[in-house]
């Protein structure tokens, strides 16, 4: 029981955690302009994208501590943390382009 987290895995569940925010964040702001609540929505854009950036900023971390030789250990944390990323990122963009449209069909 009692085993220490290593540093990568750290790493991961870092990135996990903010992409999984910012993923949240997304969503409610989502739901706030489809209530006509766009002041709302661009809030939570915005925290929202605070949360994205520093999910890439503690990712690139990791690619760059690869670049410079230090081997980073693939592992299914890994891979999770990476397809949270991903995913955080086409649903944020997603919600920012579903936005304008609310806005533009309820002109």
């Amino acid at each position: 029981m009692g085993e220490k987290v290593d540093e990568n895995e750290q790493v991961c569940f870092e990135i996990i955690s903010n992409a999984g925010t910012a993923k949240s964040l997304a969503m409610e702001a989502f739901y706030a302009a489809k209530e006509k609540d766009y002041e709302s929505a661009n809030l939570k854009l915005k925290e929202a994208n605070s949360y994205y950036v520093q999910a890439h900023k503690t990712h690139a971390s990791l690619v760059q501590k690869e670049a410079e030789g230090d081997h980073v250990k693939l592992s299914l944390l890994l891979v999770h943390a990476e397809s949270q990323l991903m995913s955080t990122e086409t649903i944020y963009q997603l919600v920012v382009e579903m936005i304008e449209m609310y806005k533009e069909f309820r002109k």
